[in-house]
């Protein structure tokens, strides 16, 4: 099994030495083959992935199917935002990609580990249609108060001057501010 390493400190004063080397052990003890390893040195797990080059890479290389397990040494390592870990370990699950969390003693290798995995999925769908649930809500609430919701409509005079311009779609939409749909748009109530 190909496995990658994912190691992470907060600060520049700490290393990854040890977190590092008891994987390493993990993997030779299993005959796994580390094929990368993916250090993100003196950056908060508070970060988004856009904040974390290697955690960035490893999500990358995920998709690109270059190993079958992400090895790291605690889940606080992958981050600390319960909305960013459930979004990892989803994706994780979606690409079939394993995961060993070494303090935690998680191994989706392992039949009671892939029972994990899916209850971690289990729980991630109810959570994102929680979050439906209440943006629903709170759009109903807004409608019900009378607010007008999407984008502001284009003035009547801006109307009339977009559907009278014989220019191409995209200079219509330069010239008058606006975008190519809402020029299309008009122009087909125009015909």
């Amino acid at each position: 099994m190909r496995a990658a390493l994912y190691l992470r400190v907060s600060t520049d004063q700490q290393t990854t030495d040890r977190q590092e080397r008891e994987l390493r052990e993990v993997a030779e003890r299993t005959g796994w083959t580390i094929v990368d390893v993916y250090r993100d040195h003196g950056v908060s797990g508070a970060k988004g992935r856009d904040k974390r080059p290697a955690f960035d890479a490893l999500c990358k290389d995920a998709a690109r199917r270059r190993f079958d397990v992400v090895m790291a040494w605690s889940v606080d390592r992958l981050g600390r935002s319960l909305q960013g870990l459930v979004a990892f370990l989803s994706d994780l699950h979606a690409l079939r990609v394993d995961l060993f969390l070494h303090q935690q003693g998680i191994d989706t290798t392992t039949p009671a580990g892939k029972a994990m995995f899916q209850m971690m999925g289990v729980f991630a769908e109810f959570e994102r249609a929680m979050i439906s649930e209440r943006v629903k809500s709170g759009l109903n609430m807004a409608r019900a108060k009378g607010k007008k919701l999407g984008r502001p409509r284009v003035a009547k005079a801006t109307e009339e001057a977009i559907a009278h311009d014989e220019g191409t779609v995209r200079a219509i939409a330069a010239k008058h501010r606006v975008s190519v749909g809402t020029v299309h748009r008009i122009k087909a109530g125009s015909a």
